[in-house]
């Protein structure tokens, strides 16, 4: 990994917070193992490989650890679509120490679901799927009570829904009902014609936020920048917090699930802008 390959990446990085930080190189030589199955959220392993690199090949990008490529767990190899995301999932296998700690690298676990696709769904698939999300979005489900959560929720939430109203020149509106609102077939349309724009990589991405926030007005509202990462984990977690004010938290523990969940849906947010590049990352500008 070259001290121009990194800088590049800070510029990438700057958009969506820290998530990334690259690592100092050791220098031992191990066998590299060619399918790594990191599926378990805890697997650790010990680090076999001293250098990171990337490098071009027919079908995209390719991540090398010493002289061997990278392969996804389903026994792929490991290519991505430009050289910004090869920058990225390069410096996250960079950044391991002694051990390998798979649940930290977002980036590189985005990508092995983009070329394995285990679930084997296809982009309309992942459209419905999103939209049928719109449907429970944790913004549009309102509480009748306490009266503070009602105001919270009103004055924290009504904003960004209505400017995401706005700038699809769409309806979604909130409801209170256990159903949540029912949304018109027009704004689903155009949310479908909208995703549609969407490659399947950043539609894998998108849909990891999704997850992550419980929502698709605050995913889309951080994809456009509207909202910062910060801004959207807080208003995912507009009732928990709530709580917390009222009844008191495990401090530590609430500290490391928030951090977890921004790491998370920093990673998903830079994924999709990753692979939304329509250019290759210019090697004049990784020499700046």
């Amino acid at each position: 990994m070259t001290a121009a390959m990194l800088k590049s990446l800070v510029r990438l990085q700057s958009h969506f917070g820290n998530i990334l930080s690259p690592g100092q190189l050791c220098r031992r030589s191990q066998q590299f193992r060619s399918a790594l199955n990191y599926s378990s959220a805890t697997e650790e392993r010990k680090r076999f490989y001293q250098d990171v690199s990337i490098s071009q090949g027919e079908g995209g990008y390719e991540i090398n650890l010493d002289q061997r490529k990278l392969k996804t767990p389903g026994g792929k190899l490991f290519t991505v679509p430009n050289e910004a995301l090869a920058i990225a999932v390069a410096t996250e296998w960079d950044a391991q120490k002694d051990t390998l700690k798979f649940y930290t690298m977002h980036l590189s676990t985005l990508c092995n679901t983009a070329l394995d696709n285990p679930t084997q769904r296809n982009k309309e698939q992942m459209i419905s799927a999103a939209l049928k999300f719109l449907e429970t979005d944790t913004v549009c489900y309102r509480v009748d009570e306490p009266h503070g959560l009602v105001e919270l929720q009103k004055n924290e939430w009504d904003p960004v829904l209505h400017w995401m109203e706005n700038r699809y020149n769409v309806t979604i509106g909130s409801s209170s009902s256990i159903l949540g609102p029912e949304i018109p077939e027009a704004t689903k349309e155009t949310f479908r014609q909208h995703l549609n724009s969407y490659s399947f990589w950043s539609l894998t991405g998108l849909e990891y936020v999704i997850t992550q926030l419980k929502s698709v007005v605050l995913s889309m509202g951080m994809i456009d920048r509207h909202l910062t990462v910060e801004q959207a984990v807080l208003l995912s977690r507009l009732e928990e917090e709530f709580q917390i004010q009222h009844w008191g938290n495990v401090e530590w523990a609430h500290d490391y699930d928030m951090y977890e969940l921004r790491a998370r849906t920093a990673a998903g947010a830079l994924f999709v802008h990753l692979t939304s590049e329509s250019f290759t990352v210019k090697r004049k500008l990784m020499q700046n």
